[in-house]
């Protein structure tokens, strides 16, 4: 009996690897590309595999580390989002054009819309910069086809492919049955060629010529993949409008036009966008008047269509600059295509009812905060109070919602709280102006990227106070463990690594670890960080404030044997709820006055040291 399971689209992607023979997998953890590693963990714990997995420190580790498997002759692959892409774009790009000996399949999961990420970037465009194969898939099942297929083609023409799924396809559900496990029992051998493992830039030239043949070479294999290019188009016959999509706006458009009972639109579907199926898009286009391109998130098939005459879509603002194509923006935008063309629009009308039902409940509109108990608002609280006047830059994670609290002014990508804060040092030094500046770190974040900043701060006498938000784990995209945990992906035992250590190996001697949720003891550390910054013979600050996170070890909570309550002496200052901002402190109408909802209290006591009036105590 075949085993089927209903398995998440990273879930579908993770069997993929396995069923291809991938013998290393190794990623980097970032929405929406976390599920993948954990999902390989599973099978090959199911299956009694004997596949290596790590939780790298960063992307470009994650890339490095799946190369050299790859050109030892195993199957290797790495997974991330599409901003990790670019902390390992510099190896993407060497490793197109050195190549491999096995396959080599690099996931880079992305998110239109964005959900959970600084930019809307598309690596359909990084694999085209990079001048290596994409694959773009349009549910769970074609995903999990496409990890074979893509490790076959790398395999085949020695070069790193891409799997690019978007959101829509790595958090789909779809019931999946399960193929044969390929025997994959590959012995690593690695054959001595410096001239292509280490070649310099006149041998580079020739490998980028070889590259180019290999494109072409796959170019026209895409035109024939007819599994997954294809158009529904009669042979011979003239359409007024088709429509070009590929990934989930292709699986969208397919409902929407059987929902309209529309066989008057046809649809040519691409799932290989570089190298672009040319002829396959130019015969499409010979039998329509005009082309609509519906493509998530940039324009890449539209600039690759030559007959530009025909096309409409993001360049002619027939399609959206930016957001996710979700169905309800999809439906409008054909149906106004097809009334400017003067054709039978949509006889469906967009369904506002569920929206309406929605906005009838008249809901309060709540923005994101820190959990109850969080131990970084703790920290962020003391910050706060301790150098109000501080420029505070931050970082990539759950703890970028400090700018609830006032906390957080700067937030570029992962390691720049500490990058950006030197930036801010030396900048107001030039100008003999002392303007005190704080930075904040998740301990993840540190691990990923924020060593060689430090280095950097250090070296280069940069004067400010970093702090270390160490929660002991990588909290925003899934409780996954860092270095200092010492337990690797697969739950075995690795080295622990000590954040003290890399920070004293970087050079700093002022380095203190403070519990956040005794908010007088961090204070004073921060208030003794503040005057060795300041002392001439000072230098960088380090205080690492450590706690767990309230979730992930809700066991490790450091809670009141009573419970926390809230007396008459309240006075409904305010005070707790806008700067301390706990979502388990609320305004009660009917007591007047400040409340706990005891649902979401876990009884942690910060808020005891955070009423001005003393109104908060213990029960």
């Amino acid at each position: 009996m075949i085993k089927q399971e209903i398995l998440l689209g990273n879930g579908a992607i993770a069997l993929g690897l396995v069923e291809s023979g991938c013998q290393i997998v190794t990623s980097y953890p970032g929405t929406p590309s976390s599920e993948i590693l954990p999902e390989v963990v599973r099978l090959k714990k199911s299956k009694k595999l004997d596949t290596y997995v790590e939780w790298s420190t960063n992307e470009k580790v994650a890339l490095d580390t799946a190369f050299a498997a790859a050109i030892t002759g195993k199957r290797a692959a790495c997974c991330m989002k599409q901003v990790g892409l670019n902390v390992a774009a510099d190896s993407l790009m060497s490793a197109a054009y050195i190549g491999t000996v096995g396959g080599l399949v690099i996931i880079s999961c992305d998110d239109p819309g964005p959900h959970s990420s600084q930019t809307e970037q598309d690596t359909r465009f990084m694999a085209r910069l990079a001048k290596v194969p994409v694959l773009d898939p349009s549910n769970p099942q074609e995903a999990r086809e496409m990890v074979g297929l893509a490790m076959d083609i790398s395999e085949e023409f020695k070069i790193p492919v891409i799997l690019r799924p978007a959101i829509r396809v790595c958090h789909a559900r779809q019931n999946i049955s399960f193929g044969p496990i390929k025997k994959n029992d590959q012995k690593a051998s690695f054959e001595k060629n410096p001239q292509r493992w280490a070649a310099t830039p006149r041998f580079r030239l020739v490998l980028h010529g070889e590259l180019n043949k290999k494109l072409a070479e796959i170019g026209n294999r895409f035109n024939e993949l007819s599994q997954y290019n294809f158009h529904n188009g009669e042979p011979g016959k003239q359409y007024q409008l088709g429509i070009i999509a590929g990934g989930i706006p292709y699986a969208v458009i397919r409902d929407i036009l059987d929902e309209e009972k529309r066989t008057d639109i046809p649809v040519l579907k691409i799932a290989t966008p570089y190298p672009f199926p040319e002829s396959l898009a130019i015969d499409f286009m010979s039998h329509c008047q005009k082309v609509l391109v519906i493509e998530e998130t940039d324009t890449l098939i539209e600039y690759l269509l030559r007959d530009r005459e025909k096309v409409m879509g993001r360049l002619s603002g027939h399609v959206p600059p930016e957001g996710e194509l979700v169905p309800h923006v999809i439906h409008t935008l054909i149906h106004s295509v097809l009334k400017e063309l003067n054709l039978e629009p949509f006889k469906t009308p967009e369904d506002h009812e569920a929206m309406q039902l929605v906005n009838d409940l008249k809901l309060p509109v709540q923005r994101p905060t820190l959990c109850p108990g969080c131990p970084e608002r703790a920290a962020f609280f003391a910050i706060r109070k301790t150098r109000p006047k501080a420029i505070f830059t931050s970082d990539i994670g759950c703890y970028t919602l400090g700018l609830n609290l006032g906390a957080v002014d700067t937030c570029l990508d992962m390691g720049a709280a500490i990058t950006m804060a030197s930036g801010f040092y030396h900048s107001f030094a030039q100008d003999s102006v002392e303007q005190p500046i704080v930075a904040t770190i998740g301990d993840s974040t540190f691990f990923h990227s924020g060593a060689a900043g430090l280095l950097n701060a250090v070296y280069n006498d940069s004067r400010f106070i970093l702090v270390i938000l160490d929660n002991l784990t990588t909290a925003m995209t899934g409780m996954q463990p860092t270095p200092a945990l010492g337990i690797r992906a697969d739950g075995s035992e690795g080295k622990a690594i000590s954040l003290e250590r890399i920070v004293a190996g970087c050079g700093v001697d002022f380095i203190e670890v403070v519990d956040p949720y005794d908010i007088n003891k961090t204070v004073q550390s921060l208030k003794k960080a503040i005057k060795y910054v300041e002392d001439p013979a000072g230098g960088m600050a380090v205080i690492i404030a450590r706690h767990p996170c309230v979730i992930a070890y809700p066991d490790k909570v450091n809670s009141y044997k009573k419970k926390v309550t809230i007396t008459d002496d309240c006075v409904e200052c305010n005070f707790c709820l806008e700067r301390f901002e706990c979502p388990a402190l609320y305004h009660d109408a009917e007591l007047g006055r400040v409340n706990i909802n005891r649902a979401l209290c876990i009884d942690c006591g910060v808020c005891i040291q955070v009423c001005p009036k003393g109104a908060i105590v213990e029960a």
